[in-house]
C-alpha cells in the first residue's frame, strides 16, 4: 500500500511536470511540485498546534519554544526517512534474528498506525549486531480493529519464544502499545513477557484520532467505549509491567498524559515527536536494561520467580524501573 502510494504521488509530479512545460509554465508547475513536497512537514507543524492548544489541564510540563522547534526538525528528518523510503522499500530488508539463540531474552518489535515492521530497521540492525534475538511483525490488517492484528503479535511472539528461553521484552510503538494490551488479556501475558515498553502509545487515547475514520483509529480516540472496556478488564497492577515513554512535543499522540498508565515507569522525553522517539537513545538504553535483567533471572529462577511476582504486583512493593 506505500508503494502504491509513493509510485502514485511520483506518478502525479511527472504529470504535473509535463502539464508545466506543455503548456508553457514550467516554472508554475515546479512551485505546485515544490508546495506538495513541503505539505506533510507543515501538517506536522499544524499537528504540534493542535497539542499546544487542546492541552487542557494535563499536568505535563510544557514544552519551550526551542523543544517545539526542536522536536518539529528531527521529525521531518525522521518522517522523511521512514515513510519515503523505509516503510515501503526497506521493510523487508533486515529479516528476523533468530538463529544461535539457545539462551537468554529477546525483543518483540511491535510497530504503529499505518507504519510497518520498516520503522524499526535501526533498531533490528543493531540488535543483530549484539547478537540479540529478535522478531519484527507486521501488523494486519491495517485499517481493521485493534484485536484483529492481536493474531499477528501472537504468532511473532511464539517464533521468538521457540529461540529463547526467557520472557521477551516487548516494545512497542503508538497504536502498537495497544494491541499488546489487547493481547495481554487472553494470552498469558504476566508469563510470557518480563517489560513492555510503549513509545508515544494512546493508552488513553488521543485527540488527534478523531479526524481518522478507520475501525482502529475510532478505537484510539479520548473516551472511546473500546478503551474503557479493555481498561475494564485489565487488573489494577497491570500497568506496573510497562514503562511508558512519551514526550510533550508529541504531534500524534495529544495531550501528552494520554501516553501513559496510571502505575506504569513514566519516562518523559523532551524535544522529541512521534516517528522520531522510535530511535530515541533512552529507549535502546531501557531495552538493553530489561533484556540483561530478564536474561539474568532466566539463568537464577529463585529470584526470577520473586522478580515475576513483584513486577506483576504479587510482591506488593513497585515494579523494577
Amino acid at each position: 500500500m506505500l508503494r502504491a502510494a509513493q509510485a502514485a504521488a511520483l506518478a502525479l509530479a511527472g504529470a504535473l511536470l509535463a502539464w508545466g512545460h506543455a503548456s508553457g509554465w514550467p516554472a508554475l508547475a515546479w512551485l505546485a511540485l515544490a508546495a506538495c513536497a513541503v505539505l506533510p512537514f507543515a501538517a506536522q507543524a499544524g499537528e504540534m498546534a493542535a497539542s499546544a492548544r487542546v492541552w487542557g489541564d494535563d499536568p505535563t510540563p510544557r514544552p519551550t519554544l526551542a523543544q517545539w522547534w526542536r522536536a518539529w526538525l528531527g521529525e521531518v528528518a525522521a518522517s522523511t526517512r521512514v515513510f519515503a523510503w523505509w516503510l515501503p522499500w526497506r521493510h523487508r530488508a533486515e529479516p528476523d534474528h533468530l538463529a544461535g539463540a539457545a539462551r537468554g531474552a529477546g525483543v518483540l518489535l511491535v510497530h504503529g498506525y499505518l507504519c510497518n515492521r520498516g520503522i524499526w530497521r535501526g533498531w533490528m540492525r543493531r540488535l543483530r549486531a549484539q547478537g540479540i534475538p529478535f522478531v519484527a511483525v507486521d501488523l494486519e490488517p491495517v485499517l481493521g480493529r485493534v484485536e484483529d492484528t492481536v493474531p499477528a503479535l501472537e504468532a511473532g511472539l511464539r517464533r521468538l519464544e521457540a529461540a529463547t528461553t526467557a520472557p521477551v521484552v516487548v516494545v512497542a510503538h503508538s497504536m502498537g502499545g495497544m494491541v499488546l494490551r489487547r493481547w495481554w488479556v487472553d494470552h498469558d501475558g504476566d508469563r510470557r513477557v518480563h517489560r513492555a515498553i510503549t513509545l508515544g502509545t494512546p493508552h488513553r487515547g488521543t485527540w488527534l484520532a478523531r479526524l481518522g475514520l478507520s475501525p482502529n483509529a475510532r478505537q484510539m480516540r479520548v473516551g472511546s467505549a473500546w478503551i474503557a472496556a479493555l481498561q475494564a478488564v485489565e487488573p489494577a497492577n497491570r500497568a506496573q509491567r510497562f514503562t511508558c515513554f512519551r514526550s510533550g512535543c508529541d504531534n500524534v499522540v495529544f495531550p501528552p498524559g494520554g501516553a501513559t498508565l496510571p502505575g506504569a515507569d513514566d519516562r518523559l522525553l523532551e524535544g522529541v515527536a512521534h516517528v522520531a522517539m522510535v530511535d530515541h537513545r533512552a529507549v535502546w538504553v531501557e531495552t538493553l536494561r530489561a533484556l540483561d535483567q530478564a536474561s539474568r533471572l532466566s539463568r537464577d529462577p529463585g529470584p526470577c520467580a520473586a522478580a515475576a511476582d513483584l513486577q506483576a504486583g504479587r510482591g506488593g512493593g513497585p515494579a523494577p524501573g
